[in-house]
This record gives structure tokens, sequence and C-alpha cells, in this order.
């Protein structure tokens, strides 16, 4: 399957290491991946703070980058929403129906990675090879907009070797929520407190997520209390081999 990566703003930005894993994997179950270079935000950031208005010459341009794509795979939870729940109903209340039928076939194409490989592509097993103690924070996107339900686990749980144990909470968010974690930094860091306690209690040497948003926001607590604990993308997880 021919199969376009969205990479999203903060993995091209800051994680390239996890577009580049995602990648890898897809290409390793045999896919051939490419990567529209007129793609760019996908305006969920302006959506979500009131600039709907300014979102939609940037919803246009996602429409028009991913244009002819089988299939859409975005390693975000949060973008693959944007583009799924956000982009056609932006287009419609500013009164541009042809952008609203355009986006909604974006949207029938696009993926989280958990849905490509699961529902699409029909893997569980991705012939990985990950011989740590592992934990996994459902993000709120993946899990209350997408609805990914116990994908990301069902892949993790066929990685050979891995210890994989369960987050105490793990449903909670973590008090990123984007622009949510400028605006209420104290509620936001108690929420990120929480979390941190959990991700801790359960030993693991590695929590993984289908968000690089919300690993960075924790990765960036754990690091300051020098846990010792690595936040990996669920791609660089799947990513690796024997």
């Amino acid at each position: 399957m021919r199969v376009a990566l969205f990479v999203t703003c903060l993995v091209d930005g800051l994680f390239p290491d996890v577009g580049k894993a995602t990648v890898r994997l897809l290409e390793r179950l045999g896919h051939e991946v490419v990567v529209p270079p007129a793609q760019t935000c996908c305006g969920q950031m302006h959506i979500n703070t009131g600039y709907a208005g300014q979102a939609l010459p940037i919803v246009r341009n996602h429409v028009r980058a991913f244009e002819g794509a089988d299939v859409v795979v975005a390693p975000s939870g949060s973008c693959a929403g944007s583009v799924r729940h956000q982009h056609a109903a932006i287009a419609r209340e500013h009164g541009d129906a042809g952008l609203a039928e355009a986006a909604e076939d974006t949207a029938r194409r696009t993926y989280e990675l958990s849905e490509l490989l699961v529902d699409v592509l029909g893997v569980t097993d991705v012939g990985a090879y990950f011989p740590h103690r592992v934990t996994y924070h459902p993000t709120c996107h993946s899990l209350r907009v997408l609805k990914v339900g116990d994908r990301p686990l069902r892949l993790l749980r066929a990685v050979e070797g891995i210890d994989l144990v369960e987050l105490p909470a793990a449903e909670t968010c973590c008090g990123f929520g984007g622009t949510f974690a400028l605006k209420n930094a104290d509620t936001s860091t108690a929420m990120l407190a929480d979390k941190m306690s959990n991700v801790i209690g359960t030993r693991a040497g590695v929590l993984t997520a289908g968000d690089s948003s919300c690993l960075m926001h924790i990765g960036g607590g754990l690091s300051r209390l020098r846990s010792g604990i690595r936040p990996l993308h669920l791609a660089q997880v799947l990513e690796h081999t024997r």
C-alpha cells in the first residue's frame, strides 16, 4: 500500500525520530511511504484557541497536500483527530461547502498509526523486539476523540521480549492539552504530578504513547525528577527488531 505520512508540526520540528521510526516501520511491513512536501500544520492549534477563520486556509492547504493519497497516517491521535473531526466542520461553518466535502474525503482516508496498522493493514504483530519494561499512556485525543481503544496495547502485547506493565489511572489526562498547559499552569502541573507518580510506580524504564505532545509534557517532568524513565513514541517501540 502507498501511505502518505502526515508528519505533524511537533514531530517535524522537535521529534523527527518519531517520523523516521514511522517510515521505517511501515517500509519494513512492505509499504511505500511518501511525505507530501506541501503539508504544514493541520490548524488544530488555531481552531482550539478560537481562531477558526485563520485556520481555514490551513485546512485548504492540508486537503490539497494529501489529495489523491490512498491513505494518510499521522503519528499523533491529536492531529489525526483534528483532520477527522474539525476540518470539515470549520469549512462548513465558514460557508465553503466544496472544501467541507473535500475535507470529509481526506478525513475518511486519515488514520492514527495504531488505527492504520490494526484496522487498515490488518496487523498486530509487526515483528518488533523490545526487551524493556514499558508502560503505556493512552492520550486523551486518541482515547476520547479517535476512540482507538486497545489497538496500541494489542500492538505492544505482540512485541517480543517486552515487559508491558499496566499504568494506574491510565485514562486520566496528563495535564498537557496544548495551550491548556500554558493557560492553566498550576492545574496542569498538578495533573502532571499525579501522572508522573503513577508512571514511576510501575518501575518501567520506558513510557510510551501515541502522541509526542503528551510524551514531551510527561517526559519533561520525569527528566526533572531524574527518574531515568525514557519517553518513546509507540512507533519507536514498534520499529525495533532483533
